[in-house]
């Protein structure tokens, strides 16, 4: 199933009604649907795999706890929710990124005395990934946090201005306002090519 397919199905809303009751076969499945998606939103806005990974986890860990609380898009997809809960996430833990980086270096230097195999070709692809994405990140820099999101969901993320108005629990008017900023400020700094980077595929990730 495509992600469009996946955003105008109404699977999400059928599911969350199971979910609410406290499901958790439910709530799997819409793990599996939605957490590609919420994985490469958080890239995008951290630009550390690492950091990406765990704001994912927390995501769900939070959506899980607040599950009498989440509203599902008009679309009949849960997504929405999901990104503002990342944006959350990810303002409240983007200090957490060198532990988590220390951490996973402990890890990797645990596996070679096991005699794990050499993953060099995906860690330098990680690595070259994160330091275009680093970049992407500083032509961000200039723009306001508000601003920044607007564009994430709206562009990176392709949410309706009406899906990217329940992440930001903002009107729609205020979301096409933000973006039509962004984008101007954004012309001045970075080429329209460079901020469709990333696209990754996260089947490809060892964790997806």
């Amino acid at each position: 199933m495509t992600t469009t397919d996946l955003r105008t199905s109404v699977a999400d809303a059928e599911l969350w009604a199971r979910v609410r009751d406290g499901d958790g076969d439910a709530y799997a499945q819409l793990y599996r649907r939605h957490s590609d998606a919420v994985l490469t939103h958080c890239f995008r806005r951290t630009a550390a795999w690492d950091s990406a990974e765990d704001a994912t986890s927390m995501v769900f860990l939070e959506t899980w706890r607040l599950r009498k609380r989440v509203l599902v898009a008009d679309s009949g997809s849960l997504l929405p929710w999901l990104l503002g809960v990342a944006n959350n996430v990810i303002h409240r833990h983007r200090r957490s990124r060198a532990r988590h980086r220390r951490a996973l270096d402990r890890l990797h230097h645990l596996t070679e005395r096991a005699g794990e195999p050499d993953h060099a070709d995906f860690v330098a692809q990680r690595l070259a990934d994160e330091g275009r994405m680093r970049l992407v990140r500083e032509a961000l820099g200039h723009l306001s946090r508000t601003e920044q999101e607007a564009f994430t969901l709206c562009v990176w993320a392709e949410l309706s201005y009406a899906e990217a108005a329940v992440a930001m629990n903002v009107p729609i008017g205020t979301v096409r306002s933000r973006l039509s900023r962004a984008r101007a400020r954004l012309r001045a700094h970075i080429t329209d090519a460079d901020l469709g980077f990333p696209s990754p595929d996260a089947k490809e990730h060892p964790h997806a």
